[in-house]
């Protein structure tokens, strides 16, 4: 990763976005039709680059997959602290992973739970990088969790980096759900039971 980081800082703002368009495109269509029926020429026709702009960015396609995990970890991070800092917090993270869920039906499931699925057992690195986005992921519910704490709102004896381990695993297992049974319903109660005995009002 480091060399990857040498070789962005080399690129011009042009580059940059050639990159990001490459990176985005992957993204959706590995989230859509997963790592294994995600071709180097399908990323190519939908970012609309050349076959030497393609191979300029991405050697192979293992540096594209590491890309667009660490691009969908940064997505996920990046609104959960957004929506997490806001005034209502942990009320306004409930929704909108609600609204995420309904909107989709969750087909795909979650776009970094679902690389774990396909990588974690084949690909040790894309597995490191996976597991690193789901960290800095808790650690980002954990700091809301800590505020409520301290104000005395969580339930006596709940530990709050604890909590937000659990409240992630049951966001990847009601997706789960969700997928399999095309339905919200299920992902809907597992977090809204949780969030009820964890945060009673």
């Amino acid at each position: 990763m480091v060399n990857e980081t040498s070789d962005r800082r080399r690129l011009t703002p042009k580059g940059e976005r050639v990159r990001a368009r490459i990176v985005e495109a992957a993204a959706d269509l590995i989230h859509e039709r997963g790592v294994a029926g995600t071709t180097l020429e399908d990323v190519k026709m939908a970012a609309e680059v050349s076959g030497s702009q393609l191979y300029h960015y991405f050697p192979d396609k293992n540096d594209l997959v590491q890309a667009v995990i660490d691009y969908q970890a940064n997505a996920i991070v990046s609104r959960q602290r957004r929506v997490l800092g806001s005034v209502k917090g942990l009320e306004a993270w409930r929704k909108m992973v609600i609204t995420s869920a309904r909107r989709t039906q969750a087909r795909g499931g979650c776009q970094l739970g679902s690389l774990g699925g396909q990588l974690a057992e084949s690909d040790p690195e894309a597995r490191a990088l996976i597991a690193a986005g789901f960290e800095r992921w808790s650690t980002a519910i954990g700091e809301e969790l800590k505020l409520l704490n301290a104000e005395g709102k969580l339930a006596p004896g709940i530990d709050p980096d604890d909590l937000a381990t659990t409240l992630l695993a049951t966001l990847e297992g009601g997706l789960l759900l969700a997928q399999v049974q095309r339905s919200t319903q299920p992902f809907e109660a597992a977090i809204n039971t949780l969030l009820a005995l964890a945060v009673p009002t």
